[in-house]
């Protein structure tokens, strides 16, 4: 056995952190989920607890901690912490603000099919010098620590991932909250990253369809030999909303599961074979 105390951490040799890889098994572990939050905090399951849930944020520290400015301390120093101990140390970056500016830009970009060339182009913008190497790398180094998710495009009709864009979800929302609320996204997004983790959880591997004209669904979710369609939508308002998002299921043809997930507290029903699922449900669904 190998035992390393804190202050020694960083004198780790690249030998020292192989022979660590090899002796332990790393897995992900997400935020509350929306099952949990309501024991925690011993809520029904309705469309406004679930919203609640979703704007809070649902990382564990958050809970019993007495109030907003307090939750803004917990989270920045987490942040800090991944940032500049983990990435920066680790990989001895030189251009700290450049890492957490490229954080910056996913996170208010989040859900929308972007490429590192636009990131890149950003960044020129504001005459600031990169490269497209670094910035992939910088994202890497985000994904790495689960800070940031990136979902590819998989092509429906004939099962390839694309490359090129994709889209980018956060671990959770109370960065957005806490440290970025004046780049916080639509309520769209929020939901799209919530419904995100509540597949990763799930233990699916998801993608971004693409369908015939680049008309998109949601989420792919696949696990094992169960693959299922997603098109999500935080509250069902009108007739044309609905028959858009039926409508673009009802493009695939295949007999996988398809669903309509909102947080509406009625449940519309079936419409040729897809489902409208409530966001709660999914993890028993799943």
């Amino acid at each position: 056995e190998l035992f390393i105390s804190g202050s020694n951490q960083d004198m780790l040799s690249g030998e020292a952190e192989k022979l660590l890889a090899r002796h332990y098994v790393s897995f992900e572990i997400f935020p509350f989920s929306f099952s949990e939050h309501r024991i925690l905090e011993r809520v029904e399951a309705t469309g406004k607890n679930y919203a609640e849930y979703m704007g809070k944020g649902a990382l564990p520290i958050l809970f019993n901690l007495p109030d907003a400015e307090a939750g803004w301390k917990a989270i920045s120093a987490l942040r800090d912490t991944i940032l500049f101990r983990d990435i920066i140390r680790r990989y001895r970056i030189k251009d700290a603000r450049l890492l957490e500016d490229v954080f910056v830009y996913l996170c208010t970009h989040l859900a929308e099919l972007i490429t590192i060339g636009q990131l890149v182009s950003h960044f020129a913008a504001q005459n600031r010098k990169t490269s497209y190497d670094t910035v992939a790398n910088y994202i890497c180094y985000l994904e790495d620590t689960s800070l940031i998710h990136r979902v590819e495009r998989y092509q429906i009709r004939s099962k390839e991932i694309l490359l090129g864009s994709c889209k980018y979800y956060i671990n959770d929302w109370s960065f957005m909250r806490h440290l970025y609320p004046f780049f916080a996204g639509s309520r769209k997004s929020c939901f799209e990253n919530q419904v995100y983790l509540e597949l990763r959880r799930a233990g699916y591997t998801v993608f971004v369809g693409v369908l015939r004209g680049g008309k998109l669904v949601d989420f792919v979710g696949r696990k094992k030999d169960r693959i299922v369609y997603l098109q999500c939508a935080p509250l069902l308002n009108d007739d044309f909303q609905v028959e858009q998002m039926y409508n673009t299921l009802e493009m695939i043809q295949d007999n996988y599961e398809k669903w309509v997930v909102s947080m509406d507290d009625t449940t519309l029903p079936s419409k040729e074979g897809i489902r409208h699922i409530q966001v709660w449900q999914l993890t028993e669904i799943l």
